[in-house]
């Protein structure tokens, strides 16, 4: 009786979780600074040129299309990650939540860029104010860091003056409260007055009173001219706490 040899097959998966993540914070570390020089960028808008805009938007534009193309790649790989099952349930969890962050980020840079275009080449018609953005973003010790931005369409030939009023909107033991920005923000005398062609940004801390709870932050833009349409919205305060608008 003759005895077959036992046949065995071995599989091998290659594991490369490390080079993986790299490329993330790589990418990650490209979209900081470039959200970085954006700031950068706006901060100095006052002193604005017109050439150096141009050639600071055709740099800012391949530099989007760059991450763009590495989000997309991003995106194959974890693709081709998942099918392979190279990779633990707790890791592509990480991986969604990164490339989904990277996502947002890369969808504000596509705002900015579109908001400094509109500065280059503004839109031709009626003026008007918007508020471009709100973040808000509480410190360790409970306080809020805000920044508010107005920025100016259409035609941005001329000045935009006039006033602007924030107001918290909550509950205090079980009763409606409505408290205004200069009851809570040691940085800000009232009325808060606005001059600009482009936009200008409002920043300080303000910090809310024991047992008070936000619901909705109101922003009331007054301009001082009667052809330019005044603001009253309401921003929901989980909505910017969660990331800004």
């Amino acid at each position: 009786m003759s005895i077959k040899p036992l046949k065995t097959q071995m599989i091998i998966v290659v594991h490369r979780p490390l080079l993986w993540l790299i490329s993330l914070v790589s990418l990650i570390f490209l979209l900081a600074a470039l959200l970085w020089s954006v700031f950068e960028y706006g901060r100095n808008i006052a002193g604005y040129d017109s050439a150096n805009a141009d050639a600071y938007i055709q740099q800012l534009q391949a530099q989007l299309e760059e991450t763009h193309a590495e989000v997309v790649e991003t995106q194959r790989k974890a693709t081709m990650l998942e099918r392979n099952s190279q990779i633990d349930d707790d890791a592509s969890v990480q991986i969604k939540e990164t490339l989904a962050r990277v996502q947002r980020e890369a969808l504000e840079l596509k705002k900015e860029l579109s908001f400094y275009k509109s500065i280059v080449a503004p839109e031709q018609g009626s003026r008007s104010l918007a508020i471009q953005t709100i973040q808000l973003k509480q410190d360790n010790d409970g306080a809020y860091r805000y920044k508010i931005m107005v920025s100016q369409r259409g035609r941005n030939d001329r000045f935009a003056r006039g006033t602007i009023d924030v107001n918290i909107i909550g509950v205090r033991k079980g009763q409606p409260v409505t408290l205004q920005l200069a009851e809570v923000s040691e940085q800000v005398k009232k009325p808060m007055k606005f001059g600009f062609k482009y936009f200008q940004n409002f920043e300080g801390v303000m910090t809310l009173p024991e047992a008070f709870y936000p619901d909705f932050l109101q922003v009331k833009v007054n301009p001082s001219t009667g052809k330019i349409k005044a603001i009253d919205e309401q921003f929901e305060w989980s909505d910017l706490t969660a990331g800004g608008v």
